[in-house]
């Protein structure tokens, strides 16, 4: 059995991972397709018996993730691209949000992904090659109202993304840290809770924004299947971003974070001088 490369994809039941999965499987590269519920990717997997596998994770179980990586090794001898995906949503304003949920959140979009990473970069660092696929948000490098601590998880995932990738260059490991805009997955559907806690105060600002994605859910701009290939394209290349932003809308309000950080440096810089010990 030839095939480029071997990829491990969490979160395959819908939205990037699923769409990942199949162009990689399309392209002649393996794929092991996971999800919390197998019955979800078994029409991924069906056509490709040589070269993808389904396999049962949760991401916040670590036994699990320990079997699904020996699974993979068994089946595929290596793992040259891992695609953390697995994640979900929550709205909220900061003072209605739910600490359970909240730390639900946390486990399965930051310490799931971290631990996805360490259980895999023992197999890589041992190869000295490939890649970590990140997908973080948009909302990773810009806040919105009525999703802070989605942004809080997503800014831990950029963080750790991005120390990541200076610590594993010199062994030959890449990572891509992809930030989406809207696209047409589950993510403002069912991939999200809403707090029952309401707070007149921030109609304006979390719930409104909140109103607003719920609204346009089904109808975003980004399409999935353009963002699998893209990040194919970027993993293949020769010399991969760090940061892949995907979606008009994504380059739009990151442009703005980076005119909100000139603004502040700026103007702000003798203030920020003066802070250091006299020469």
């Amino acid at each position: 059995m030839s095939t480029k490369k071997v990829w491990l994809i969490t979160g395959c039941s819908t939205g990037f991972g699923r769409e990942l999965a199949k162009e990689a499987l399309k392209g002649g590269d393996a794929a092991v397709v996971t999800a919390r519920n197998t019955d979800d990717i078994k029409d991924i997997v069906k056509d490709y018996p040589q070269t993808a596998i389904s396999l049962k994770l949760d991401v916040t179980d670590p036994s699990n993730i320990e079997s699904v990586v020996k699974e993979a090794k068994k089946k595929f001898g290596r793992i040259d691209v891992l695609v953390n995906n697995a994640g979900i949503g929550y709205f909220a304003a900061i003072e209605e949000s739910e600490e359970k949920e909240v730390r639900r959140m946390f486990e399965i979009n930051f310490f799931g992904l971290a631990n996805m990473t360490k259980a895999v970069l023992p197999t890589l660092r041992a190869q000295r090659s490939d890649h970590i696929v990140n997908i973080s948000s948009i909302g990773g490098l810009m806040a919105f109202p009525g999703v802070g601590f989605y942004n809080a998880t997503k800014f831990a995932v950029d963080g750790y993304s991005e120390a990541l990738s200076k610590e594993t260059a010199p062994l030959g490991i890449k990572v891509i840290l992809v930030a989406p805009g809207p696209f047409r997955t589950d993510w403002a559907g069912r991939s999200a809770n809403n707090s029952p806690v309401v707070i007149d105060d921030y109609a304006a600002t979390a719930q409104a924004n909140k109103n607003n994605i719920r609204g346009y859910s089904g109808n975003q701009p980004g399409d999935p299947v353009r963002a699998a290939k893209a990040i194919i394209k970027a993993v293949n290349a020769e010399n991969p971003p760090l940061h892949l932003l995907l979606g008009a809308a994504a380059l739009k309000n990151g442009r703005v974070k980076v005119e909100q950080l000139s603004h502040d440096f700026d103007g702000w810089e003798e203030t920020t001088l003066s802070a250091d010990f006299p020469k």
